[in-house]
């Protein structure tokens, strides 16, 4: 896979900005292999993405920092550069639903999930059968014989000492507290089983075979301490009738959960979302 750096800018929208970035990229030899480019008219605000080939640029993370800060201040930018070399480290969080959990790890494993897996945490020891056979470490975390307060201090600090960047709700099924919402803003993803905004909370499924809806689907967005609120990242939908029974939808929604959670890891581990208030930027 080729290695590449890629730059990712939101500002306020205004003249010169992509002639400023284009010309900065050229004089530093910078061949771009995939360049995205969004104005939302609302807000009035620009989102950017560059994807340049690495051995191309002639500058280090440090000196590209040092030289585009006076472009970047100009244009009141947040900015990020990374490099596609530097795999993301990612912990699987899960409870006693194995199919998004392996899943991921099916992903992964053949190469489509480019970053590190180096934990699976869950609060059901049957799903360590699942760590064993990719040879990944694996950590109970016990829910029922200590307090919910024990165990999510048990987790966090499992995520600080394998230095985790992305911590991923693979059907968890457990609320995290809001100081961890917040200390892993941006860097938690879950899966959540309904097209949200719609039957957000428990039990989707039967909430919709009680709606008669037509559709389900499954809804990917990054965790905040509003419980299924934060921004959405990737939603899938399938069809169904009268005729599907509330486990009909269990199964069905089950292939829409892991491509939702599938394409959104995806995007986030290729820098290709920007969250923007509750809403994100996708350059899918």
């Amino acid at each position: 896979m080729q290695q590449t750096l890629r730059l990712v800018i939101d500002c306020p929208d205004q003249v010169g900005l992509v002639a400023a970035v284009s010309v900065f990229l050229a004089e530093n030899d910078a061949t771009i292999v995939e360049a995205s480019h969004h104005t939302d008219q609302q807000t009035r605000r620009f989102f950017m993405r560059h994807e340049i080939q690495a051995d191309s640029f002639k500058l280090n993370k440090q000196d590209f920092a040092n030289a585009f800060a006076p472009i970047a201040s100009q244009f009141q930018m947040n900015w990020r550069l990374t490099d596609s070399a530097d795999k993301p480290r990612m912990a699987l969080l899960a409870s006693h639903e194995s199919h998004c959990l392996m899943d991921v790890l099916h992903r992964w494993h053949s190469g489509e999930l480019d970053c590190e897996i180096p934990c699976i945490i869950a609060n059901h020891a049957k799903m360590k059968q699942f760590a064993d056979w990719y040879a990944i470490p694996f950590h109970f975390v016990d829910f029922k014989n200590q307090s919910k307060q024990q165990a999510f201090a048990e987790i966090e600090r499992l995520l600080e000492n394998y230095q985790i960047d992305l911590t991923v709700l693979a059907r968890f099924m457990q609320i995290l507290p809001d100081t961890l919402c917040e200390k892993l803003s941006g860097r938690a993803i879950n899966i959540h089983h309904s097209f949200l905004p719609s039957f957000a909370g428990a039990k989707p499924y039967q909430q919709a075979y009680d709606r008669g809806v037509k559709l389900i689907g499954a809804t990917c967005h990054y965790v905040t301490k509003d419980l299924d609120e934060g921004p959405i990242i990737e939603q899938q939908v399938i069809r169904i009738t009268h005729s599907d029974s509330a486990d009909d939808m269990v199964r069905k929604g089950k292939d829409c959960e892991k491509t939702a959670l599938s394409n959104g890891l995806r995007y986030h581990l290729q820098d290709r979302v920007i969250i923007h208030h509750n809403k994100t930027v996708v350059f899918a």
